[in-house]
């Protein structure tokens, strides 16, 4: 081993991913350098503050709090710290050196992954990110490299296990929302602004650097129509056990013919409901799973930890390892190019078929106005259930399913409907995940 060139690490942030990925180096440094062909040097551990309590006991000297000087001369820098800056602008500098860079972070991705690429391509180094979307899942590399001669239509996926655990909790223990998201919050499931989780944020960030991927498009974060779980109620999850369904918050990307037979890119971030026979209703607790359906290579699904400071380290260090053999061939960085410029299709545009709940007069002549009004926005129904309402005297639920329409005109429908003096209110409005097994 001793014969082997040196190349030093910098690591930013010593979280409970940095702090494994920090173990995992020292411990496994002799194996690592194996399969490199160079030994990996831990140079040092970037943090905030020095006299933090830390879950991984660490060599205390390897701890900064100058991360500027610590990145300066180092091969290979790899930032966990999370956020937007100094995040950015440390990882800005790293590549302005030449260094290849190696992050986790989804957010500073989502937001600035085109600038950083173009700094990377500027000198020919690397930037890898296979930690940033479902945690221990390869899913980045697998649609950079092994479908980079393929053509993906369309990626769908749970990239969120905090909003999962609480939807399956929901599902098959009977809790509440409020029960389930104070169980996930209490292991430490959540963010700790759970918005981040509950409202879809993390999700549409994820789905923006999946869409940049698959789609050769930059798609920023905030071009994702999202929606969380907060209005999901025991009643919609109990509607959708007795038709066979589940529901899980779904990050969907996929390229999409427009009808003017020109082609866009969709993203969204929202609940749905999908049957219990798809692979994707099995994914139970806070894993993660990633359907992909690709043009020759077909169906595809990547399941696994989607969270968790070893199994994310187990990614950030799979992506170490490429870029210091990159070092060791020699040889510039391998680039990706959004050169595709798809346009960013609003969810107005897109067609999906969908479940409403409604609360109605039990009186005569009530579903045929309902039937009106969608025939009217060219929606047409697909299925129809009623039942005595649980909740009020003399009126009815509905729970009627639709066939596939775009969102505009279901929105349109909607307000109609909810404007009829028969129907009492609009319980809830579901999207139908549309899936091919």
């Amino acid at each position: 081993m001793s014969e082997l060139r040196n190349l030093r690490v910098a690591l930013l942030g010593s979280g409970s991913v940095g702090s494994q990925v920090a173990r995992l180096l020292l411990e496994h440094s002799e194996e690592l350098s194996a399969r490199i062909g160079a030994k990996l040097e831990l140079a040092g551990i970037a943090v905030r503050n020095l006299d933090a309590k830390r879950d991984v006991e660490l060599p205390q000297e390897l701890y900064t709090t100058d991360a500027e000087r610590l990145i300066l001369g180092a091969d290979i820098v790899v930032e966990v710290m999370g956020g937007i800056e100094p995040a950015r602008t440390l990882i800005l500098t790293a590549l302005q050196q030449g260094s290849d860079v190696i992050t986790a972070n989804k957010a500073l991705l989502a937001a600035h992954g085109e600038e950083l690429q173009a700094a990377a391509d500027r000198v020919g180094a690397q930037l890898s990110y296979e930690a940033a979307v479902a945690g221990a899942i390869p899913i980045i590399r697998p649609l950079l490299n092994s479908l980079a001669g393929d053509n993906i239509k369309r990626a769908m996926g749970i990239v969120n296990g905090s909003t999962n655990y609480i939807l399956d909790s929901m599902d098959r223990f009977g809790q509440t929302t409020e029960e389930a998201m104070q169980i996930a919050s209490d292991l430490g499931y959540l963010e700790a602004d759970p918005t981040l989780d509950v409202e879809g944020y993390d999700a549409a960030q994820k789905a923006a650097i999946l869409a940049r991927i698959a789609f050769h498009t930059e798609l920023p974060a905030d071009a994702v129509y999202r929606e969380g779980i907060t209005k999901i109620t025991a009643e919609d999850i109990a509607t959708a056990k007795q038709n066979g369904q589940t529901i899980k918050l779904l990050a969907v990307v996929e390229r999409v013919e427009r009808e003017d037979g020109s082609e866009g890119v969709s993203a969204r971030v929202y609940p749905a409901l999908i049957s219990r026979e798809h692979p994707l209703a099995a994914v139970h607790g806070g894993k993660n799973a990633i359907f992909v359906e690709a043009e020759s290579a077909g169906e595809l699904m990547f399941y696994g930890a989607g969270a968790g400071g070893v199994e994310t380290a187990s990614a950030v260090l799979g992506d170490l390892v490429s870029a210091a053999r990159r070092h060791v061939a020699g040889g510039p960085g391998v680039s990706f190019k959004s050169y595709a410029n798809l346009p960013v299709l609003t969810i107005g545009e897109i067609l999906t078929a969908y479940q409403l709940r409604l609360t109605v007069a039990d009186q005569p002549g009530v579903l045929q106005q309902i039937a009106g009004v969608f025939a009217e926005n060219n929606v047409s129904l697909a299925t129809v259930q009623q039942s005595p309402s649980k909740d009020t005297a003399d009126a009815a639920t509905l729970v009627i399913g639709t066939y596939r329409a775009r969102e505009a005109e279901l929105k349109a429908t909607l307000e109609r409907i909810a404007a009829l003096d028969a129907v009492l209110s609009v319980d809830s409005t579901l999207r139908v995940a549309e899936v091919s097994a």
